[in-house]
């Protein structure tokens, strides 16, 4: 017996991360709704991210050109290359518009509770990269938690020798925030983090 391809494409959306059976629901009718090129237009961009989408082999963010844009744009400074856990880290920062250099990205943090090592990243390209084209700056745009702490630390072990200034990312209390509701560790950070006015 055939699988009701509407119930197939609840399966499958809903295994998406986020998304429950009620959500995917919504969301296989909406399709369904909709034109049927919408469909067709969907299943096809979904298509081309598979069979297209590959790591950089400069900086491993995801791309369908290689190298991707951000490293083959001249204008960017490659002297300074910011570290990030992940390509949605890398798009966040260059949203601001702030940091003009080159990316590298991990594609995770070390947790070895879950099994990821140094292996399981990507840290052999990026010692390999630095070998190739040494930078002035490293800067670690690695997430505030414990695994990003143990991950920039592990870097800082591998670079120190090469001599190259490494910085990460200030900590502190988001704008807007309320000091009352600031957690701790937060508040810490923000203190030891202080600047002069």
């Amino acid at each position: 017996m055939a699988t009701d391809p509407i119930h197939r494409l609840i399966g499958e959306l809903s295994r998406l991360p986020g998304v429950g059976e009620k959500t995917a629901t919504r969301l296989a009718f909406y399709i369904l709704r909709q034109p049927k090129h919408y469909a067709k237009n969907l299943a096809q961009a979904l298509h081309d991210v598979v069979e297209q989408v590959r790591f950089c082999s400069s900086c491993q963010n995801l791309t369908a050109v290689d190298p991707c844009q951000l490293c083959a744009d001249p204008r960017r400074n490659e002297m300074i290359i910011c570290v990030t856990e992940s390509v949605q880290a890398l798009r966040a920062i260059e949203h601001t518009s702030e940091f003009r250099g080159r990316y590298h990205v991990l594609h995770g943090a070390l947790s070895p509770l879950d099994g990821i090592g140094p292996e399981e990243l990507r840290i052999k390209e990026l010692l390999l990269r630095l070998r190739q084209t040494p930078a002035e700056e490293i800067v670690l745009a690695l997430n505030p938690t414990v695994e990003g702490d143990a991950t920039a630390l592990y870097l800082q072990k591998l670079i120190a020798p090469l001599g190259i200034k490494m910085t990460r990312l200030a900590y502190g209390v988001a704008v807007g925030s309320d000091l009352e509701y600031t957690d701790q560790a937060t508040l810490t950070r923000a203190y030891l983090g202080r600047q002069l006015l």
